[in-house]
């Protein structure tokens, strides 16, 4: 890993406090100077606001091709179209995956309503805010039914869960608004044809209360969700990378999810981040008296309290669990 910053650290004790075997570099040469093995690709990890590459970025992402590394990259900006990238690919024998580009219009789908045929629960996981841990916890939540011997799929929407390795997905936020909601559909069909699953998890991006982005409400447009499981950080007052734009209230969101989509709100995870432990405790508590849900925090609580919203919601997913005890 590479971080500049953070150099010289491990990326577990970074991540969660625990030590792993990835140490973090502060530039590509040192990364390469301590590798046995050339890497065979070179994802950028970073998502700037703006969806486009600095200079320096774009000398790194050069730098790397010279060195025969494959590039994987989620912007908005394709570098399979940029005239300097495309002649790097060819000189140093490389090849680019641009993850965020979108089919050609001509094969993108629009809505058909074949949603409604998919039979299993389909639940997504929205959020108050971006970055907040929608995608973990979708993939704690999916890893979890999984070890209880369910049939489960995740539906990626954006671009880190397709890096990330997911079967199904597309990146929302690069398609054309026409074929958001139809993309969307055509994916989570053809993940229920292909994988029979007992339940379907969907990845929420950003917030549908949120002013600058309207991925929220294509996804709920296109997978008419059966219920809602709502991701929210009690000590974020206002929204990542927009100090101006305060984030409401967890009932203000419940709202309009249920106003705008003809689905129900049937648990609250929360994000953590500058909550002390008893903190968590206490939020958890607070919320589950306010909002009438059960309430919990994926990574510190058990995880059989973010199953036990899901088989309270399903219990027919909980027998057929223990059919296949």
């Amino acid at each position: 890993m590479i971080d500049s910053e953070l150099s010289g650290s491990n990326s577990g004790e970074i991540l969660d406090g625990k030590k792993n075997t990835i140490p973090i570099f502060s530039d590509l040469e040192e990364a390469l100077r301590h590798t046995d093995i050339a890497p065979s690709y070179f994802i950028f990890g970073i998502a700037p606001s703006n969806g486009l590459l600095s200079d320096t970025e774009r000398d790194i992402l050069l730098k790397a091709m010279s060195c025969h590394i494959n590039i994987i990259i989620g912007l908005h900006e394709f570098l399979t179209e940029d005239p300097v990238f495309i002649e790097a690919s060819l000189k140093y024998n490389v090849h680019i995956v641009d993850v965020r580009k979108p089919k050609n219009n001509e094969n993108m789908q629009s809505f058909s309503g074949k949603i409604h045929q998919v039979k299993c629960p389909r639940i997504a996981v929205m959020g108050t805010d971006c970055a907040l841990g929608k995608r973990t916890t979708a993939t704690i939540l999916t890893n979890e039914l999984r070890n209880k011997g369910l049939n489960v799929v995740m539906i990626a929407t954006g671009q880190t869960g397709i890096m990330q390795g997911a079967p199904y997905g597309v990146a929302l936020d690069a398609v054309s608004s026409f074929f958001c909601a139809g993309e969307l559909e055509a994916v989570i069909v053809k993940a229920y044809e292909n994988e029979n699953p007992d339940i379907i998890i969907i990845e929420g991006q950003g917030a549908l209360s949120h002013q600058a982005f309207s991925t929220s409400s294509h996804i709920l447009r296109g997978c008419c969700p059966t219920a809602v499981i709502l991701q929210h950080a009690p000590k974020r007052a206002y929204r990542v990378d927009f100090p101006e734009l305060p984030i409401p209230s967890v009932a203000y969101e419940i709202n309009l999810i249920q106003a705008f989509s003809d689905t129900t709100v049937i648990g609250l995870t929360l994000n953590h981040e500058g909550l002390s432990s008893d903190e968590i405790l206490s939020a958890i508590s607070a919320y589950s008296a306010e909002l009438g849900l059960p309430v919990t925090d994926p990574l510190s609580q058990p995880k059989e309290h973010l199953l036990q919203m899901i088989f309270s919601a399903y219990p027919l997913l909980e027998n057929t669990r223990a059919e296949l005890r």
